[in-house]
């Protein structure tokens, strides 16, 4: 893809995923519209781009002990991080709730899965 062109889709389909792990995951809310779902896929873009792969190599070999399963609490901080992200960068009118600690595991289950999926689908 081209190199102006690779950026917007990835914001799409990172706020796209957030769409979805929003109406999913019903402990799950938001505020702000459409400019939550762009500035969280601005930030979900940088995250994956950057911290999540030295993440994953920093964690391989709790990846390699638990089958895979160490990839939902990587998936938790990054949910985490998004969410505290948004409530100090006070963005006007943009917060990203979680109910309690149970939303977080399966927000993080979700957005895993949808993550998979889309990249299957784009690559």
């Amino acid at each position: 893809m081209g190199f102006i062109l690779s950026p917007i889709i990835n914001i799409a389909i990172n706020g796209g995923t957030l769409y979805l792990l929003t109406r999913l995951v019903e402990d799950i809310s938001y505020t702000g519209g459409f400019k939550f779902f762009v500035i969280g896929g601005v930030v979900l873009g940088l995250v994956n781009l950057v911290v999540r792969p030295l993440l994953r190599i920093v964690s391989l070999p709790f990846i390699f002990l638990t089958g895979g399963l160490f990839m939902i609490v990587i998936n938790v901080a990054i949910l985490w991080f998004l969410s505290y992200f948004l409530s100090i960068a006070e963005f006007r009118d943009v917060t990203l709730i979680f109910q309690n600690t149970s939303s977080y595991v399966i927000g993080a289950i979700v957005f895993g899965v949808i993550n998979w999926t889309s990249s299957l689908i784009i690559k």
